[in-house]
């Protein structure tokens, strides 16, 4: 399957599990605790405590990708979406420099703003070129599997960082976190060369198109819903990610120095747990893909959504580490297999001439909302106060979850399985 599979699909699978792998090195609980020491050494900038100058520098990727997040999403429908990603594969070379040639926050800050910049440039039209290239009505397979690729490149990360760290000293260091950051941005700057070569030319035709562009030309049967209900589905899909993308940005970045400053955990017991974590989200996401065929993909959402509500819950009593850490990988794992399952209705129901816009609104809510709530998720923090910010971010994805609800009479079951 994976040799005839189109030519874009192959490219976006190997962009998207090298492009994971080197973020799952220098990006996440490295990055996260790079800049922790930086403002401890420093005692602190701007009159800052350490947790809220990484939500501050987290907000700082957000706000350039939604400067760029529009003008990507028009390059990607009017303009050319390779143009596109030549830009962007620009910007983002010179965005992992800046970080790997940092010696001061504003190095990592200038760095990180020129990644979100890249990211608003590259979304709209990867995902647009993927999406073109899939048909509709057998979309979830294909970015489960796609999801699949991207938390076992995440999960890698954290693997070769045991190794590096057994090799240079299981200590929380700038000198250990530097070197170890720079393996990372040089698989991200390959994952780039790779995303050059999606190709418009290799994208298919009418089968791609979104179910509502054409009424006479629908492939599947429908249950009998007006257009004006089911042309609905975008919005209630987009409402979700807006609200659910706050709540992860203020928790997400910062587990790394709870298990930290909370339980003492060294920096290899960090990889090794969030390296599981990823590798069971993978398996997590094709397992609700298989499920969505006969339960329906809005059921499966809001079953894995609510479970993943319950795991956050309970790390906020901060339990015994032998209960803390199942409850940290199931929340992360059902959370996230969600994603592609909301991505492929979303391609499903929006034409291929506004697949850039969407992808547009779908990232400003994962990226934007993502970063700019690491911010709030700092000052809900401050001197470690945890808990409190784990039963904030449990309500937010309450709210976050009931649009889905909505979805139920709006979305058929599959009925092709590509």
């Amino acid at each position: 399957m994976f040799k005839s599979s189109n030519p874009n699909l192959r490219v976006f699978n190997q962009f998207t599990l090298i492009q994971a792998f080197g973020r799952g090195i220098w990006m996440g609980n490295v990055l996260s605790l790079y800049i922790v020491l930086l403002s401890e050494k420093s005692q602190g900038y701007f009159g800052l405590t350490s947790n809220e100058l990484l939500g501050i520098t987290s907000a700082i990727t957000g706000i350039a990708l939604v400067l760029t997040i529009i003008p990507g999403g028009y390059a990607a429908d009017k303009w050319s979406r390779e143009g596109a990603l030549l830009i962007s594969a620009i910007v983002g070379f010179a965005g992992l420099l800046f970080i790997g040639f940092s010696n001061s926050i504003f190095h990592i800050m200038a760095g990180l703003f020129l990644w979100g910049v890249f990211q608003g440039l590259s979304q709209p039209s990867t995902e647009s070129i993927l999406a073109n290239s899939l048909p509709s009505g057998s979309r979830s397979r294909p970015y489960a599997k796609i999801h699949m690729y991207r938390q076992f490149g995440m999960a890698s990360g954290p693997i070769l960082n045991t190794i590096l760290f057994l090799i240079l000293g299981d200590r929380w260091e700038l000198g250990i976190l530097k070197k170890v950051m720079i393996a990372g941005l040089i698989i991200s700057m390959i994952s780039i060369v790779i995303m050059l070569f999606l190709k418009d030319q290799n994208a298919i035709g009418e089968e791609s198109e979104g179910f509502l562009a054409d009424e006479e030309k629908k492939p599947f049967k429908f249950k009998e819903f007006s257009l004006r209900r089911q042309s609905a589905v975008p919005l209630i899909l987009i409402s979700s990610s807006f609200i659910v993308g706050t709540g992860a940005g203020m928790t997400v970045k910062f587990f790394p120095v709870f298990f930290r400053d909370i339980y003492d955990f060294k920096p290899i017991a960090v990889q090794i747990i969030l390296g599981v974590s990823f590798f069971v989200t993978g398996l997590i996401s094709l397992y609700a893909q298989k499920r969505s065929i006969s339960r329906g993909r809005p059921q499966i959402i809001i079953l894995v959504q609510g479970l993943a509500i319950l795991c956050l819950l309970g790390m906020a009593f901060y339990p015994p580490i032998w209960v803390l850490i199942p409850l940290f990988i199931a929340r992360g794992a059902l959370m996230n297999a969600a994603q592609p399952l909301s991505r492929s209705i979303m391609m499903d129901f929006v034409p291929k001439d506004r697949r850039g816009f969407w992808n547009s609104l779908q990232t400003v809510a994962w990226g934007l909302f993502w970063n700019a709530s690491a911010a709030i998720g700092g000052f809900l923090i401050g001197e470690n106060n945890y808990a409190l910010c784990f039963f904030i971010t449990a309500a937010v994805y309450t709210i976050g979850l009931l649009p889905n609800f909505m979805l139920l009479p709006l979305v058929n079951k599959e009925e092709v399985i590509a």
